[in-house]
């Protein structure tokens, strides 16, 4: 099973931080990061609309410019909430990278943001209109659909849309037969979000080929 580091391992390290991906791709196998737009246009790391969770500081990413979001202290850290650059920047060699985009609009920027800094990226959402995005930017880019125990037909779904993966709620995975199913239509599976090693192991028996965790000890 892969370890996908969600957030960077958002229980060890400042999550969606460039010091969070610098250590979660010295454990894991890839690194999972969220994707938004600022205010002043550029594609930033954060998972929130907003950065009141993570920050003292209160208000809409969108209303932020880089600048202002770069200054503000992600969890007391001293870390700033970063340009997607600095992220793609920061991942070690042989690391991939799940970017989650969180809002439409920003596939085509994403896509060219990751073939500027020549890294291994596969795009997630839970919005197939995004995810439609993507293929338009760059055909090549593999893509996985995120899904709920709410979604109906999520390998119909991810099938269609021609992704490489699906990512369920883990306990998708424990209490039907997604995984087999996925299998059977060419997807591999990835669940999300585990923080306990006894999930991972029952999840290692249903056949997932990755966890999204927040802990690196989870390995």
């Amino acid at each position: 099973m892969d370890l996908i580091a969600h957030r960077g391992f958002a229980a060890e390290a400042p999550e969606n931080t460039v010091a969070a991906v610098e250590r979660a791709g010295a454990l894991a196998d890839a690194v999972e990061v969220d994707v938004r737009r600022c205010g002043s246009g550029e594609l930033v790391v954060a998972h929130d609309a907003t950065v009141d969770r993570v920050t003292d500081a209160t208000g809409r990413v969108s209303e932020f410019s880089l600048a202002e979001l770069r200054a503000l202290d992600v969890l007391g850290t001293g870390e700033g909430i970063p340009p997607l650059s600095a992220v793609l920047d920061a991942v070690p060699d042989g690391v991939r990278v799940n970017l989650e985009l969180k809002e439409s609009g920003v596939a085509a920027d994403a896509v060219a943001a990751a073939d500027a800094a020549d890294v291994d990226v596969f795009v997630s959402a839970f919005d197939p209109d995004v995810l439609r995005a993507v293929a338009d930017a760059d055909p090549g880019t593999p893509t996985a659909y995120l899904c709920t125990l709410r979604d109906d037909a999520p390998v119909a779904t991810a099938a269609g849309l021609g992704c490489e993966a699906l990512h369920p709620s883990f306990p998708l995975c424990l209490v039907t037969r997604i995984v087999g199913r996925a299998h059977d239509a060419g997807l591999d599976v990835n669940a999300w979000t585990v923080q306990r090693r006894s999930v991972a192991g029952l999840l290692d028996v249903c056949g997932v080929d990755g966890v999204i965790a927040d802990a690196s000890v989870l390995r």
